[in-house]
């Protein structure tokens, strides 16, 4: 799920790039997530993709242009399986993000987290995660293969309380 109540500039981002969109970079040229790679998996950490321009972590654009100032991080990187924005330094965010597979607090005020996975860890992530090393170079290529947004309709078995996992995020109780 994505927290666009909290951070809607990088939820957007992230969504529209799901979906594809026209880049603001190269006009006339398409730009998102379907067909790109997951570049860098680190085992007890995080799983990174998104750099659909490069490949390998030093590219990829915002739907804003190349790149945008952090929203806030008023999310926390708490649990497993948050979602955030991977960047170079302070707002240097661009189109790759990370899941996170362990409690990464020390990331917080850092990277701006957006979201959270809310079905699919414990096989999709975690098989993704079982590819990685600790330098981060995956032992197989991991490719997303299909990309988009499914609405809340779309999903009859969703009893996820959002306003819940928000505040969990938040460190409110």
């Amino acid at each position: 799920g994505l927290y666009g109540n909290v951070v809607p500039k990088t939820a957007l981002n992230f969504k529209e790039l799901c979906e594809g969109c026209e880049s603001m970079v190269t006009p006339d040229k398409q730009i998102g997530y379907e067909g790109s790679a997951f570049h860098r998996v680190i085992p007890d950490f995080m799983l990174q993709a998104g750099d659909f321009t490069r490949g390998d972590g030093r590219g990829g654009e915002s739907i804003y242009g190349a790149k945008f100032a952090d929203e806030n991080f008023e999310l926390k990187h708490l649990t497993k399986g948050a979602l955030s924005m991977a960047n170079s330094g302070p707002d240097s965010n661009g189109s790759q993000f990370f899941i996170t597979t362990s409690d990464c607090t020390y990331l917080d005020g850092k990277h701006v987290v957006f979201g959270t996975v809310l079905k699919g860890y414990d096989d999709v992530v975690m098989a993704i995660e079982a590819l990685g090393s600790s330098s981060g170079k995956l032992k197989s290529r991991v490719v997303i293969t299909a990309s988009g947004v499914l609405e809340d309709d779309e999903d009859e078995d969703d009893d996820i309380d959002y306003e819940a996992l928000a505040k969990e995020l938040m460190g409110e109780e």
